[in-house]
């Protein structure tokens, strides 16, 4: 497994040089420029000694070419992703302030997906074509079908209308006050959580048929086996792998999702960092956000294929 882990380590050195140099050069397409920004926001007229200066002084009057050669060196050499252009503080800082804050809205969101979806899978496959199968099977059709931005804006407004309640928007730090920051990343997580949910409960479902019909199954039946039993440790653990599979394939969503509902109830993530940096034209931001999110996406699909070994016997790493 070792010699598996540093070759996967290893591939992934050159998937993020690429991925790098795709968005490195992506987000200078952004119509729009930085230049033009900054000597607007400050009321200077835009004369070419002005703009000269100021580019030189971003280093942004280098080819794309020389300037991604010269971020790609203090990465490799220093660990740095750069500054940012407005507020000359490093990247990496700003990022690793952040970070936490996105991570624990992540993780949250795929906790209630799995606590939600797996069960419900569960209980509609061994009750299949039963009153609560068809609740379940409504009950995913409607999560998928709700989009999450607009569940997350209904929550913002409606409940004030109604109530005079609406989620906190002052961000509330965990050792400052642990139960109103679960309560304020909760109900985003609940939202981002949904969609994701239904998906896992579908897969859940339709594997756990297919697992439910295998030989094996029958003939621990037949054996006497308690169907709790059966269920649980035999049939639940192979109908799990497809499962897994799909939480690799979800990080990506539900760092896309992130952005949306960090915008929507204010919280500083790195999905509202990103939209700012957008905004402003921050290219430094932008890529070293793109970069740690493709780190995170390739780390945890490592991860997803680690654990296939724990819950299937048969799978060997060489």
């Amino acid at each position: 497994m070792q010699a598996y882990i540093v070759r996967r380590l290893l591939a992934l050195i050159p998937t993020l040089i690429f991925a790098s140099i795709i968005v490195f050069a992506t987000v200078r397409l952004i119509p729009g420029d930085v230049i033009d920004l900054m000597l607007s926001s400050n009321d200077i007229g835009a004369d070419k000694k002005s703009r000269a200066q100021l580019e030189a002084a971003l280093g942004l009057d280098q080819p794309v070419l020389t300037q991604y050669v010269r971020w790609m060196g203090a990465l490799l050499t220093l660990g740095s992703l750069g500054n940012s252009l407005w507020q000359s503080t490093p990247v990496m800082e700003e990022i690793l302030h952040r970070l936490p804050v996105t991570f624990e809205l992540g993780l949250m969101a795929l906790i209630v997906a799995l606590i939600v979806g797996v069960p419900i899978g569960v209980y509609s496959a061994i009750r299949q074509d039963t009153m609560g199968d068809y609740i379940a099977r409504s009950f995913a059709i409607i999560a998928l079908a709700l989009p999450g931005f607009w569940v997350g804006t209904l929550v913002m407004v409606f409940p004030s209308i109604w109530w005079g309640w609406s989620p906190e928007v002052k961000f509330m730090a965990f050792r400052e006050n642990p139960v109103g920051h679960l309560v304020q990343l909760g109900i985003p997580a609940l939202i981002l959580g949904k969609a994701f949910s239904a998906v896992t409960m579908r897969l859940t479902r339709t594997m756990m048929l297919e697992v439910l019909r295998q030989d094996y199954i029958r003939t621990a039946l037949a054996k006497g086996l308690a169907g709790r039993t059966v269920v649980m440790r035999h049939a639940l653990r192979n109908a799990l792998i497809p499962v897994v599979t799909l939480v690799g394939l979800q990080a990506p969503v539900l760092v896309g999702g992130a952005v949306i509902m960090e915008q929507i109830f204010v919280i500083p993530g790195m999905g509202q960092l990103l939209l700012e940096a957008v905004s402003q034209r921050d290219y430094p931001i932008i890529t070293g956000v793109f970069l740690i999110v493709g780190v995170a996406v390739v780390v945890i699909n490592l991860l997803v294929d680690l654990s296939y070994g724990l819950l299937d016997p048969k799978v060997r790493y060489r």
